[in-house]
């Protein structure tokens, strides 16, 4: 990390502001390059021209900031330049900046990736600051906040801290029974309660809702027999034509996931084939496999079939197409007439609030280990895991 990266951090031009950070060993003097003056103080903002280096021209007039390492966010010497966001503006300026020796355009992540080498944040906080940038509910966004606030990693490192503890008072039985100073047998019982008592506040973790679930959505899957009205109830709970529908049976062959946000909670919809006992249409048969691929992996069933054949015990019961089949059992919903929508829509919100209570958890295995607990932080994390993280970062992050 000896080279020097810049690049614009804020919305792509035009824009009322383009601030373009540079960080590494010469932020500073190439900030006093393209000012022509000496560094302002640190933390404080000042107006500045900003002038090419190598010819003298005048770029703009910007607010400019100094932070030198390593108490800033990629824990290098931080320079930002708060320019006019026009496109000629930042082009110009980033002209000026690729001329200097040692300076050149940042890579996607790069910002982030060299905060989290200089220890500036851990692999957990790089995770949320990633959901963050992508979120696209209100839920995806308090989650993603979470961790990137360091709320989980302060969980892992409490862990750690236990972890420690509890590895001294086992050797120190093992290794030193005979010493007077060591305490006496009880310790192994100790020693358990602590372990069980570690392993509860893990479990606890565990058992919530996946970081994938919070970024794609609660799943739910619409399943019953063919021409159960599946197809006509997933386009109305998300607003529009995403299934084609038809009174053939068996029109539905493959899954249909469509993903919608109600009332700021993230939703993966799956229409799913029609399920019945014997079909001589192979892609039929096929489609039937992924429809029951399909409900083991849901958080929500939605089924439209009899009450004898619900596939799962938590399975919602729907009586679709009540307009015209009334008085079967299961909650009266009509995709055609609106009644029972919102009904069904509230109980899986409630589905939901109860699968989502706690949204700290990014890992779906932790292992009572320390190095569990380090591939976690990331300090036990392998470049090319590295690479594909911080490759879908955008450029001025």
């Amino acid at each position: 990390m000896a080279d020097t990266i810049f690049a614009l951090s804020s919305g792509a031009p035009p824009a009322g502001i383009g601030i373009i950070r540079i960080s590494g060993p010469a932020a500073g003097d190439a900030l006093r390059q393209v000012s022509g003056k000496a560094l302002p103080a640190p933390r404080l903002a000042r107006l500045s021209r900003i002038f090419d280096p190598g010819t003298g021209e005048m770029l703009d007039r910007a607010v400019v900031l100094w932070f030198p390492g390593p108490a800033t966010v990629t824990g290098e010497d931080l320079a930002e330049l708060h320019c006019h966001g026009g496109r000629a503006v930042i082009a110009a300026v980033e002209s000026a900046l690729a001329a200097l020796p040692g300076l050149r355009m940042a890579e996607p992540g790069e910002f982030t990736r060299r905060a989290f080498l200089n220890g500036r944040m851990d692999l957990n906080a790089v995770e949320g600051l990633s959901d963050l940038l992508a979120a696209e509910t209100q839920q995806q966004r308090r989650a993603a906040l979470l961790m990137a606030e360091g709320h989980f990693s302060r969980h892992i490192e409490d862990w750690r801290k236990q972890l420690l503890q509890v590895s001294a008072m086992a050797e120190a039985a093992l290794d030193f029974s005979d010493e007077d100073d060591v305490p006496d047998d009880g310790i192994e019982a100790r020693i358990m309660a602590r372990l069980n008592d570690l392993v509860s506040q893990v479990e606890k973790v565990l058992a919530a809702p996946s970081a994938e679930r919070l970024r794609d959505g609660i799943r739910v899957v619409l399943a019953g027999p063919p021409n159960a009205g599946k197809s006509t109830l997933l386009n109305a709970l998300v607003g529009r034509e995403a299934a084609i529908v038809s009174d053939i049976a068996g029109t539905t062959r493959d899954r249909i996931e469509v993903p919608a946000a109600i009332e700021g909670v993230a939703f993966l919809f799956t229409d799913t084939a029609g399920l019945r006992e014997e079909s001589g249409d192979a892609i039929e048969l096929i489609g039937m496999e992924r429809a029951r691929s399909a409900l083991e992996a849901a958080d929500i069933i939605l089924w439209l079939g009899v009450a004898d054949e619900l596939p799962r015990d938590d399975a919602i019961l729907v009586a679709a197409q009540a307009d015209r089949l009334p008085g079967r059992a299961g909650l009266p919903v009509s995709a055609m007439t609106g009644e029972g929508m919102g009904a069904l829509v509230q109980v899986m919100l409630e589905r939901a609030a109860r699968a989502a209570r706690d949204l700290l958890v990014t890992a779906e295995e932790l292992r009572r280990a320390r190095g569990a607990i380090d591939r976690l932080t990331g300090q036990a994390s392998t470049e090319d895991m590295l690479d594909q993280l911080f490759a879908g970062f955008c450029i001025g992050k």
